[in-house]
Parts: C-alpha cells; sequence; structure tokens
C-alpha cells in the first residue's frame, strides 16, 4: 500500500497533501473508484477543506488550539492529551471518489494532513480502490 511520508514544523500544523494523493492515484492507473486515506497515529488526522487561501489553514489550526487547549485538567501524564482529542474531533480517514483517474474534490477543496503533536516524522496511508472492487448495494430510501 503506497504510504506518503510527512515531516512537520509544528506542534498543530494543516500540511495540504492533495497534489501527493493525486500522484498516487495517477500511478495507480484506476480510472473510476475510491481513495481511501488513512493515519496510523493517534495524534493526528486527515480532512478536506479549502486550499485556496492558506489563512483558512491557519484559522483552523489556531481555532483548534483555542477550543482544546494544550495545558487543561487532563488525566493522560504524557502531556499530549489535546492532541488525542483534536485528532478524534477531525478523524483519522478520508474517502475520495475517483473519476477520470482524478480526485473529485470541489473546485477549492484540498486534502490536509493535520498534525497535533508536532514536530514529527508521520505516515499517510492511500489505497486506491477501482470501481470493479466496489459492491453496489441496492438501499431502499422509502424512510416511512
Amino acid at each position: 500500500m503506497p504510504t506518503l511520508s510527512l515531516k512537520t514544523d509544528r506542534r498543530t500544523q494543516l500540511v495540504e497533501v492533495t497534489a501527493q494523493v493525486q500522484k498516487v492515484v495517477a500511478s495507480s492507473g484506476v480510472a473510476t473508484g475510491i481513495c481511501c486515506l488513512y493515519v496510523p497515529h493517534t495524534t493526528a488526522a486527515i480532512t478536506i477543506n479549502e486550499c485556496a487561501d492558506p489563512n483558512v489553514a491557519e484559522d483552523l489550526e489556531g481555532a483548534l488550539d483555542r477550543l482544546i487547549p494544550a495545558t487543561g485538567p487532563y488525566r493522560h501524564s504524557e502531556g499530549n492529551s489535546d492532541s488525542h482529542l483534536k485528532a478524534v474531533l477531525v478523524g483519522g480517514s478520508q474517502i475520495i471518489h475517483v473519476e477520470g483517474g482524478k480526485l473529485m474534490l470541489g473546485r477549492w477543496q484540498g486534502v490536509f494532513f493535520c498534525e497535533f503533536d508536532g514536530p514529527r516524522e508521520r505516515k499517510l496511508q492511500v489505497k486506491v480502490v477501482n470501481e470493479a472492487g466496489l459492491r453496489t448495494v441496492a438501499i431502499d430510501t422509502d424512510l416511512r
């Protein structure tokens, strides 16, 4: 499975990885399917948000730091309780549709690796599954 290696510079940092993920998708040869992204760390996450303006990522970093401060009445003794909480809120995986060999992101969307306990060296696992590998299930949408 392709794994991207990342090196972060700050304790809280959103790193745009859209181009690297797209490169994996392109090299997979999958034209139609899904791209599964997974972060195998308990103090990091992955998200999709606006990438056109870098201030958005900085605003998100600041907002998460204000919502969940580094110091608090935490019971975990390693000094990174806030990092675990942020990772749970943001989430450790994302699935993106692939069409024409490209990630089906919106006009302003990008993929961000979210570091909450840096600086560190991190991994992002990328799995691209073609349409033939997906099973379509009929779902009754009548919710009456």
